[in-house]
């Protein structure tokens, strides 16, 4: 799908405040309220906006501790891991990769003792998982959100 600016510009725009209006999309672009109706609602049918979310503090939230947990998985095994594994709560995110490990996963926690039930009683329970490596992270680089005190 070939995007023009006014396309950019909705996109650009949710992604900053999904919870804009179509008025206040419409001013923002100077388009009509119809011309932002129309174009978001292609930009969902064609796949370019796949959903809306809210944004959450993780600390806030109860999640005290993130961290990535890199995993090699057994040959050819990583289709039937993926939905397994995306299907924690926990897991955030997850990548599949190229280079020494196989998938990548975001994971929060409510504190270390959790972070190890997961990574040791779930994750590396799984058939698939052959081993795995967990890089806690200090702090959050969040475009929009100030840095801690």
């Amino acid at each position: 799908m070939d995007l023009d600016d006014v396309d950019r510009g909705i996109v650009d725009a949710l992604r900053a405040d999904a919870r804009l209006s179509m008025r206040a999309l419409a001013a923002r672009l100077h388009v009509s309220r119809a011309t932002v109706y129309a174009r978001l609602q292609r930009l969902e049918a064609e796949g370019v906006i796949t959903g809306y979310h809210a944004a959450v503090d993780p600390q806030q939230y109860g999640h005290g501790l993130t961290a990535y947990v890199y995993l090699k998985v057994s040959q050819h095994s990583w289709k039937d891991l993926r939905e397994r594994v995306l299907a924690v709560p926990e897991v955030h995110h997850g990548a599949l990769l190229s280079g020494e490990h196989d998938m990548v996963l975001l994971v929060r926690t409510r504190d270390a003792a959790s972070l190890r039930d997961l990574v040791l009683g779930r994750l590396q329970e799984m058939p698939e998982v052959e081993s795995t490596q967990t890089v806690l992270v200090f702090d959050e680089l969040v475009p929009g959100r100030g840095s801690p005190p």
